[in-house]
């Protein structure tokens, strides 16, 4: 496993956004279903693709792994495909995976766990929008995989097994009064997806998928059926993205260190298929 690395500082956008009145007032209109159904046309439109060659160079991203280098449009790009070989898929039984690339943090579950993702505080319960689900996974673990917009936005499967439907949860915009201002502006809950898998090697787990803030998209590919680890479960569209992986107590072993590097605001560089814990025999 990778040094961990501490996260980037907000750029001005999201301070404006978040600390400031007026941008509070332009983050509703963003959050709105009409500006991401708007941007979301544009960017799956040809007029996008004069987006895709400054987004590379300003992200720095290699194409020298993707299987086409000519796109239709900026989310023909966004979600490009890489060769198999590029990002191998650790098969050992006993191995847990990440099921994309991103930026690892881990979290032990102790009775309504708060959970940071994005710029939202999640507890378990309001994770799964109330649902008595989260109970199931108390005294267990929540890794937290943080995906950039420069990183690869396809998804795959932690292990064999037999999932569940999926179940989408809507994104909200919540306004708070002003004492809970000073230390979280704006309260915003991601549109998410799950779904739980019976797996062959780490239990009943859930994979849950959290869209971007602002313009984003959850493309999942199966409803409920039987899957195999490093199969592609589905993609985000033009938004930072993050996976979410909850595990049931005593299921799986992950380093020491990476709990306490989560513990300190820093997060671990990991790469789809590659091993990030054990399974507990």
């Amino acid at each position: 496993m990778r040094a961990p690395v501490k996260p980037e500082k907000d750029g001005v956008l999201l301070t404006f956004l978040y600390r400031c009145k007026v941008g509070r007032m332009v983050l509703k209109w963003f959050c709105s279903r009409a500006f991401s159904s708007a941007a979301g046309s544009f960017l799956d439109s040809s007029f996008s693709r004069a987006l895709i060659r400054p987004f590379i160079r300003i992200h720095r991203i290699s194409m020298k792994d993707c299987v086409k280098t000519e796109f239709k449009s900026f989310n023909d790009f966004f979600c490009r495909r890489l060769r198999k070989e590029s990002r191998p898929v650790d098969l050992r039984p006993n191995a847990l995976i990440a099921p994309c690339d991103g930026l690892l943090s881990a979290y032990r579950i102790d009775g309504d766990t708060v959970i940071p993702v994005k710029q939202s505080r999640y507890t378990l319960s309001s994770l799964f929008d109330g649902d008595e689900i989260g109970r199931q996974f108390e005294g267990g673990i929540c890794l937290v995989y943080r995906l950039t917009v420069g990183d690869y936005h396809r998804y795959c499967y932690v292990d064999n097994g037999v999932k569940g439907d999926n179940y989408f949860i809507p994104g909200k915009l919540h306004t708070v009064r002003p004492i809970a201002l000073r230390e979280f502006p704006v309260f915003t809950e991601n549109c998410r997806e799950y779904t739980r898998i019976r797996t062959e090697n780490f239990g009943t787990l859930v994979q849950m998928e959290v869209g971007a803030m602002l313009v984003g998209k959850i493309h999942n590919h199966h409803g409920g059926g039987t899957v195999r680890r490093g199969q592609e479960k589905g993609m985000f569209l033009y938004g930072g993205s993050t996976v979410l992986v909850l595990l049931q107590k005593g299921r799986a072993v992950l380093p020491e260190r990476l709990f306490q590097a989560s513990a300190q605001g820093w997060e671990v560089p990991v790469r789809q298929g590659e091993r990030v814990g054990t399974a507990v025999c």
